[in-house]
């Protein structure tokens, strides 16, 4: 009897000993899960502190309403692409200052193309005359037959940056959507494999397989 006591006492006492470990368990995940959540990185649609309303529309402050181009074009090159929430607002600061003291222009007329949306791809007019080189791949600006074309070069600012009027023929839009047939740039937008349709020839009806 004396050996059965002891053995239920030892089981009673295991029983305890795992219900303690699993509440200890239990209350770990708890504190882990809630701590992650507080220190987890705020939400677009949770301005900081201080985007207090009034604050001008910035990379910091991305949701304030509040935007004056001309802030950004008085100050001569104290301003990046990093700086803007969009491309359109960087566009509107080369629109409000053409001389670009920022040095926004990617080239074309068009500021910090690798930007997120929305987007202002209508080049503004520099008032140095633009003129292309001997190493500038053919496109919109510089649109000789003959001129190299590479189509990497439509992708080097990562996605959405350039758009159809960027280039000068359909046939180009299309080599580059060859080349990535993930189209970042949006120009094959309703995936039936050709891009740019609207653009003058030469042309290249073979469709790309998305």
């Amino acid at each position: 009897m004396a050996v059965k006591r002891r053995l239920s006492r030892s089981r009673a006492i295991g029983r305890g000993v795992l219900v303690l470990a699993a509440a200890a368990v239990v209350l770990v995940v708890v504190v882990l899960v809630r701590d992650g959540s507080d220190s987890a990185p705020q939400g677009r649609n949770s301005a900081p502190a201080w985007c207090t309303p009034g604050t001008p529309r910035s990379a910091l402050c991305p949701d304030s309403e509040v935007f004056d181009a001309k802030e950004y074009a008085t100050h001569g090159n104290a301003f990046e692409c990093v700086n803007f929430a969009s491309q359109a607002d960087a566009q509107a600061v080369l629109r409000a200052d053409p001389r670009d003291p920022n040095r926004l222009d990617d080239g074309g007329g068009v500021a910090c193309r690798g930007l997120p949306e929305p987007r202002d791809t209508e080049p503004v007019a520099r008032e140095r005359k633009f003129t292309c080189g001997p190493g500038d791949p053919r496109s919109a600006l510089c649109p000789q037959p003959k001129r190299a074309f590479d189509a990497r070069w439509f992708l080097r600012f990562g996605n959405d940056a350039y758009d159809c009027s960027d280039l000068a023929s359909q046939a180009d839009a299309q080599a580059v959507l060859r080349f990535e047939q993930a189209d970042p740039n949006r120009l094959d937008d309703d995936g039936d494999g050709i891009a740019c349709p609207d653009l003058p020839g030469p042309e290249d009806d073979k469709p790309v397989r998305r």
